[in-house]
């Protein structure tokens, strides 16, 4: 396993990265790139292309917004060029009480119409326990509601234009270029936001059917073909800074930052949508990866230049490895006890980042220092493999 040289991102990751012959990972080079784009003819790009869409007679375009500083910032773009947008929110039931005001306080800062689609909380808790056991992503459901729902409404009010903030892929790893233009697809969705999972894969786990995940199945070929649905990212015209965007948010439309402290981030701007997605959620991926939202925060501000490597190397090691307080909030909710859960999320664990020592995970971190980070309690394949 090897970390970039600029930024805190290591080669083992969620995010596919590539390093080149001067140990810088593809992400950072995408985000050099940004420094070289003339912002300026990109946003006259912008112009040119919703000059196509507006409709006398219908919506110009559709937002799927989850009440974040992104969705404040793609409501703001709209808003600016005169767009009648149609916001849309798959609402996965683990919003943070900012998050909460964030979302509602939309609909009339922007004067823009707002579906917002709440699944029943017994389908989104069996999602999330199947979820976790299926994938290792109890927040499975919000990726395929998120990048599902809104298109699902946008073939149904024949709204061809999606716009959607950053492709994650690309500003975090670099998976493209800014220069391609990359547009959102189903091949995207599927293999990426659902890690290679879908709606049928879940069929009969936790007595689930077809009819209870029926906001979680993708529009046809045929009817996406019918309606010419189109799916955007403005990170392709605007260049992406999530603290600007949150400041716009903040200075004109009243938006809340986190009240509290997160356990495993600095930041307080992000995700408030989830109390989870900081927490959990993203405990699971350390589990998994070895790495989790002190990288990914450090990573954005060492790249904007507010962050030096080695504070974010601080960051790393402060934050990565906490096993977060909502995990109670989230064994109460599915029911689950707490050993059960740690079994589970080891056989998760990527035999490329962790070791088995006398009973104990063990894992290189950033510093090069090898740490114990508890005992085994479940077992991975590759583990089992290994010994037969």
């Amino acid at each position: 396993m090897k970390y970039c040289v600029k930024c805190v991102f290591s080669s083992i990751s969620a995010t596919p990265l590539t390093f080149d012959e001067e140990g810088v990972c593809s992400g950072c080079r995408a985000s050099n790139l940004k420094d070289k784009i003339d912002w300026v003819d990109r946003e006259k790009k912008f112009q040119e292309l919703i000059d196509e869409y507006r409709d006398d007679d219908n919506y110009d375009c559709l937002l799927p917004v989850s009440g974040g500083k992104d969705s404040y910032f793609a409501a703001h773009i709209a808003k600016e060029n005169n767009l009648k947008a149609l916001m849309v929110t798959y609402h996965g039931n683990n919003y943070t009480p900012e998050g909460e005001r964030n979302l509602y306080r939309m609909k009339d800062e922007f004067n823009f119409d707002h579906i917002i689609f709440r699944p029943s909380t017994e389908i989104l808790i069996k999602l999330n326990r199947a979820g976790f056991t299926k994938t290792g992503d109890m927040n499975w459901h919000c990726h395929a509601g998120i990048f599902t729902y809104p298109m699902q409404i946008a073939i149904k009010y024949r709204i061809p234009l999606v716009f959607w903030g950053d492709h994650g892929f690309t500003e975090q790893g670099g998976m493209y270029s800014h220069n391609d233009f990359f547009e959102y697809t189903a091949k995207d969705r599927y293999e990426h936001a659902l890690h290679g999972f879908d709606w049928f894969d879940f069929v009969n786990e936790e007595d689930l059917t077809k009819k209870d995940m029926d906001f979680l199945v993708y529009p046809s070929d045929e009817e996406v073909m019918e309606v010419g649905l189109r799916g955007i990212f403005l990170s392709n015209y605007f260049k992406y800074d999530g603290d600007h965007h949150a400041s716009i948010a903040e200075e004109n439309y009243n938006w809340e930052t986190y009240s509290g402290d997160f356990d495993r981030t600095f930041r307080k701007s992000s995700n408030l949508d989830d109390m989870h997605e900081n927490g959990i959620h993203d405990y699971l991926k350390f589990i998994k990866f070895g790495y989790g939202r002190g990288t990914d925060h450090s990573n954005y501000d060492i790249r904007n230049g507010k962050m030096t490597r080695e504070e974010g190397i601080e960051m790393v090691l402060k934050y990565d490895h906490v096993k977060p307080s909502d995990l109670k909030r989230w064994l109460e909710y599915v029911d689950m006890l707490e050993e059960d859960f740690d079994r589970i999320a080891d056989t998760f664990r990527d035999e490329r980042v962790w070791t088995i020592e006398n009973n104990c995970w063990i894992k290189k971190n950033i510093n090069g220092e090898k740490q114990n980070y508890g005992e085994v309690k479940g077992f991975p394949q590759w583990y089992k493999t290994d010994k037969s």
